[in-house]
């Protein structure tokens, strides 16, 4: 599935690196949302990429805006990724049912069972 440009976003509900439910409806009404779907925690180019996200976080999310990134990896990895990297934005696992949220957004690689780099920007009607 691919998602076009007006399209209602998809929902999730996620849970984050502190074990914390993160769904995407919260936000409704109340923020606009940067998703980020990246592969695999500690994997040298996503790490790079969601530390150029912490190390700017102010660009991306603020009272109007919800940074949220999303690997297929599990809740324990993102905490202890989260926690190496001292990212202090939510860290989502869309580990079970495996990459269900990933496939939503159609950026989901089921040869290797993960989600490949996709960005999707949500107004706060969704």
């Amino acid at each position: 599935m691919t998602l076009t440009i007006g399209q209602a976003a998809p929902e999730f509900n996620l849970m984050d690196q502190h074990g914390t439910n993160v769904a995407l409806s919260s936000f409704k009404g109340k923020k606009n949302v940067v998703v980020l779907f990246y592969p695999f925690a500690f994997s040298g180019i996503c790490t790079g990429e969601l530390c150029a996200l912490r190390d700017d976080l102010a660009a991306f999310q603020n009272d109007n805006v919800q940074l949220l990134a999303v690997s297929c990896d599990p809740m324990y990895a993102q905490r202890a990724f989260a926690e190496q990297e001292g990212y202090k934005f939510p860290v989502l696992a869309d580990f079970w049912p495996h990459g269900a949220a990933a496939k939503a957004y159609g950026v989901f690689n089921e040869e290797r069972g993960c989600a490949i780099r996709g960005t999707f920007v949500i107004d706060k009607e969704g």
